[in-house]
């Protein structure tokens, strides 16, 4: 049997063994804001090796005081800028922002278990 994880608060668990078969589902369709702390961006930046003034203009669109990963056009919807649409994966996936590590265990799906299990195949209702 899997190892599920579960969280404090969520009524449904999550199997990550689900991943290797989603075509990264949580990484696209609607647009959104895919938020990055200021560690993200120098691990990331580094990670590419660019300086971080090069990475901001390419890859991070301000919104207000913060940053969000751009995203592009995708099949009819939109994808971050970091999935790899040859491999269905995230291409940093070692570096993704805190919002791509707990998804999906988001406040949003405590009471909408329904979009959470539309998006990903691993939701497993307790």
């Amino acid at each position: 049997m899997e190892k599920l994880i579960k969280q404090n608060g969520f009524n449904y668990a999550f199997n990550p063994k689900a991943c290797e078969s989603c075509k990264g589902n949580c990484c696209i369709g609607e647009s959104g804001y895919i938020w990055v702390s200021t560690q993200n961006i120098m691990d990331i930046a580094n990670h590419l090796k660019i300086d971080i003034d090069k990475f901001i203009t390419e890859y991070l669109t301000k919104i207000g005081y913060r940053y969000s990963l751009k995203e592009k056009i995708f099949e009819g919807g939109f994808r971050c800028v970091f999935f790899d649409i040859e491999k269905r994966q995230c291409s940093i996936y070692d570096l993704r922002p805190l919002q791509c590590r707990t998804f999906p265990f988001w406040d949003h799906f405590k009471n909408n278990i329904s979009e959470v299990e539309a998006e990903c195949p691993g939701i497993c209702k307790l």
